[in-house]
């Protein structure tokens, strides 16, 4: 397990997904009834673009890559991350597929089911990403290697790791065993890897997010951040196990909050933070991403979400 080092340069690669978040949803109305709803707001996500954007509003030089369509979903995707700094220009354009979005229809009470089209995240391969790309790239994050498979997704990141980046893995699909077998060659070449609790004990079949962790260590991971919703963060490696509570807030929508705690626990990392201080200012990233609708809600900074921290560290 590597750090990152400070003037963080990322490589955001793998899915990139267009968000529509509907609040105020009480019910799907019947037939060809309409109904009116508090918001609709877009905005970038998923487990590349999603943590590609929040990374750069946390200071970071950002570059994606991943496909999506020739579609005007595209265009809107592309211009929100380019808006928050991310360069885009390694995003494929693949004409005979739509670029990959969900709708979330936000319920009163947080619940938020989701549509969602896999749309050019599906046709995405290592020939779209030329290697010497990642040249002077310091980190390579790698969001969705299901959608590579493991055998491709290993590739990349030994490549990666062989020319000095340090190396991250969040997983998108729901947590089965064998997803977990489909992925398992990507996970000795992965300095962080990134699930949520579900995912842990999903792949693992471990009764406790320690065990389910050490178990994805044993696997081959330097170390796992698993993310546990208002419960906060464990992160364990072959050494610790490191519990962060996470922050007291005014929960609008949870959507990107996972994104957001993988942002800014490799910033955190970045900044020479030790294991229980990057998991905490990922934590408070999470909760600021919580109090809107979508990663690049309201108008935080690193400045803004480390003096959080440290007013949550003195609670």
């Amino acid at each position: 397990m590597r750090t990152p080092v400070p003037g963080m340069r990322v490589a955001a690669v793998g899915v990139h997904v267009l968000d529509m978040h509907v609040i105020g949803i009480g019910s799907i109305p019947g037939g060809s009834d309409g109904q009116l709803v508090d918001t609709i707001r877009m905005s970038a996500a998923g487990t590349a673009g999603g943590t590609a954007l929040v990374l750069s509003r946390l200071g970071a030089e950002v570059w994606s890559y991943g496909a999506v369509g020739t579609d005007p979903i595209a265009d809107a995707l592309l211009a929100l991350l380019g808006r928050e700094g991310v360069d885009v220009s390694g995003l494929v354009r693949k004409r005979e597929q739509q670029t990959s979005a969900s709708v979330l229809p936000v319920r009163p009470n947080g619940d938020r089911p989701a549509w969602h089209c896999i749309g050019a995240n599906g046709a995405f391969t290592l020939d779209d990403l030329p290697l010497d790309r990642l040249d002077g790239i310091g980190h390579l994050h790698l969001g969705g290697p299901e959608f590579l498979g493991g055998e491709a997704a290993a590739r990349l990141l030994a490549h990666a790791r062989s020319i000095g980046p340090v190396t991250s893995l969040d997983v998108l699909a729901p947590g089965d065993p064998d997803l977990l077998a489909w992925i398992a060659d990507a996970l000795p070449h992965t300095d962080y890897l990134l699930p949520n609790d579900e995912q842990v004990l999903g792949f693992t079949g471990a009764t406790s997010l320690a065990d389910g962790a050490r178990a994805l260590v044993d696997a081959g991971a330097g170390c796992v951040a698993v993310t546990r919703g208002s419960a906060g963060a464990l992160v364990v490696t072959a050494d610790e196990v490191v519990e962060v509570p996470a922050y007291a807030v005014d929960v609008v929508d949870t959507t990107g909050c996972g994104d957001a705690f993988s942002a800014g626990f490799l910033r955190g990392l970045s900044l020479d933070r030790d294991l229980r201080g990057a998991a905490s200012l990922g934590c408070a990233v999470a909760a600021e991403v919580a109090r809107g609708l979508g990663t690049d809600a309201g108008t935080y900074s690193l400045e803004s979400v480390l003096a959080s921290a440290a007013q949550g560290a003195r609670r």
